[in-house]
Parts: C-alpha cells; sequence; structure tokens
C-alpha cells in the first residue's frame, strides 16, 4: 500500500478545482474535511466527495464538525437542526445518554447519505464556569463521569450509523477562557486538577481518531498541546490513546509561526495527522508539501481506522426520531 499524506485536507468550494486535483493526487491527503462553504445540494455533496476520494485513489474518511446546535456545518433542509449538545441534555436529563445516542444515530444517517463518514465528535471537554462561549453550549456536563458517559452514547450513535468518531479536543479544552481560533490559551491549573479533565479522554481512549487541543498547561509543557512532545506523550502513556491523533485546525492563531512550520512541529511532536481547514490554495500546498507521507506508526494507525469503516445496519429513522421527542 502507498503511504498516505500526513494530511487531513479542506478545499476551497463546492467541487474539487483542476489545481486542488493536481495537489491531492501529488500528496495524497489521508483524509478530507467539509465545510459550510463545500456544501449546496445533496447531489453536489455526494458529487464532491466522490472526486476527493478519486483523487487520492483510496477510501478516504471524508469528516465534518455535525455537532449539532451552532457548529452544524449541514443545516435545514438537507439536515436536521437540533439544540446546542448541552441543552439537548439538560433538556432529556437522566436519558441523556440514551438522547444523544438517538441524536447522533440520526446524524450519522444523515452523513451517510451524503457521502461523509466521520464525524468531528463527541466533543468530550469539561464544561466549566470559565470555559469560553464558543465552547461551552457545545460541551455535555461539567461532571466528567457524565461527561464520559454521554461521550461513549455519540460514539455508538455514530459508529452504528457508520460514521467514524473524532474525539475532541484531547487532553480537554474546558479550561480555556479565551477561543483558540484567536488567541493561545494557557491553563495555570495543577496536574492534579487536570485529571477531571483528562478523565473522559481515557475513558474513551479507544476510539479511533482523536483531535488535539491548541492549549498550554502549564503542569505539561510550556508549548500548546498540538505541538508538546510531553503533551503527546502523555496522551499515549498516561491517558492510553491508540487512535489516529490529527490537530486541530492547524490555522487557528493559537498556533505561532507558518503553517508549514507549525505543520511541522505538530508531526515532530507526535501527532498523526494535519488537520488544515481554511486558507488559501498557498497555504493548502504548503501544508500538504510540510506534511509529507505518514511515519510507519502514523501509517499503521491510519490503517485500523480505515478497517474500521463498514456500512450500517438498517434503521427506522422515524421510530428514533419518535423516541427522541418523548425526551
Amino acid at each position: 500500500m502507498s503511504r498516505f499524506g500526513a494530511v487531513i485536507s479542506g478545499c476551497e468550494g463546492l467541487r474539487v478545482t483542476a489545481e486542488e486535483k493536481a495537489l491531492f493526487r501529488e500528496t495524497r491527503p489521508f483524509g478530507f474535511i467539509l465545510f459550510a462553504r463545500n456544501i449546496d445540494t445533496a447531489d453536489q455533496v455526494r458529487g464532491l466527495c466522490d472526486d476527493l476520494r478519486a483523487c487520492v485513489d483510496h477510501d478516504a474518511p471524508i469528516t465534518i464538525d455535525q455537532e449539532g446546535g451552532r457548529v452544524q456545518r449541514i443545516r435545514a433542509p438537507m439536515a436536521t437542526e437540533w439544540l446546542p449538545p448541552l441543552e439537548q441534555v439538560a433538556q432529556a436529563g437522566e436519558n441523556a445518554a440514551r438522547a444523544m445516542y438517538l441524536r447522533y444515530r440520526m446524524i450519522a444517517h444523515e452523513l451517510r447519505g451524503l457521502g461523509i463518514d466521520s464525524n468531528c465528535a463527541p466533543m468530550v471537554d469539561v464544561a466549566r464556569p470559565e470555559t469560553h462561549k464558543f465552547l461551552q453550549n457545545r460541551c455535555y456536563s461539567d461532571d466528567s463521569a457524565k461527561v464520559a458517559e454521554i461521550g461513549r452514547a455519540v460514539a455508538d450513535g455514530l459508529l452504528d450509523g457508520g460514521v467514524l468518531p473524532v474525539i475532541k479536543h484531547m487532553p480537554g479544552h474546558g479550561r480555556a477562557f479565551v477561543d483558540s481560533h484567536l488567541d493561545l490559551p494557557r491553563v495555570t491549573a495543577p496536574r492534579a486538577e487536570l485529571e477531571a479533565d483528562f478523565a473522559p479522554f481515557r475513558a474513551l481512549n479507544d476510539l479511533p481518531m482523536g483531535m488535539t487541543a491548541h492549549i498550554v498547561f502549564d503542569a505539561v509543557d510550556d508549548a500548546p498541546a498540538t505541538t508538546s512532545a510531553k503533551a503527546m506523550q502523555m496522551i499515549r502513556e498516561d491517558i492510553g490513546f491508540g487512535g489516529l491523533i490529527m490537530t486541530d485546525d492547524i490555522g487557528m492563531e493559537a498556533l505561532s509561526g507558518t503553517v508549514a512550520e507549525r505543520s511541522i512541529a505538530s508531526l515532530v511532536a507526535g501527532c498523526d495527522a494535519v488537520l488544515h481547514c481554511n486558507g488559501s490554495f498557498a497555504d493548502r500546498q504548503a501544508v500538504a508539501e510540510a506534511c509529507g507521507e505518514m511515519s510507519d506508526a502514523a501509517q499503521a494507525r491510519a490503517g485500523a481506522v480505515l478497517a474500521l469503516k463498514r456500512v450500517p445496519q438498517p434503521v427506522d429513522i422515524e421510530a428514533l426520531a419518535e423516541e427522541l421527542k418523548a425526551f
């Protein structure tokens, strides 16, 4: 098998451009990520997914942020409109885990129908009073054990629907009081206190893919987790995560340096693949070329991800929707 490129790439618009096709053929990204700019009609999305996979000549995972609520790239009428996760959990009360399983089983059904087979969920960051508003209502709870229980239900709903989950943001984003899209959050809590943030990731360390947090944890290292060898070692050895680790969007302003420099730093630290979501074609090219091919270990993890792909069992979506309404 030819090696995959150590990148998960975005694309500019509704179709793959000629220059994007040439770049993807040359650099063979492991996967792709879609955004609202890539969504118009169901047929168009299916065609885009087919074209992206054809460029790399493998069954590349195509992911998206379809949490529901504010972070939902596909909207009605193409997809169900959802409450923010925190509101859904509150509404369901003691039935929260079942409600979130149903929700994400339905989301998986909608994504698979469009050719998308991965979702950047569950998000198991533990909510806190200081959690930045960009993240707060995307969380599931302020209780680590409840977050882990609901996160497992979310992952199971996706997997049962033939969609690969991506757990995020490792090792925990809940203590961030600034938006990492714009600034670098720094967490000063001692290591003992951080265990509550790490616990849901440890409970779900068997999931196939995970996404890093662009956050400095003073108790771990003075570099952001994404580019910190110490943080990556902790995620692998202490949290015990064995799946493929991708960065959060390498273009976010929490990181310093060029996108190429950021990409190299994250791979050197121990990430398996660089996620590049937004930016010019020149940025996309610079990231893909800087990343090069996956390491032996990353290639093995990528193969394990692809081996988990499966066709979902038939399900009565209307029955699931009716059950969810009862909560």
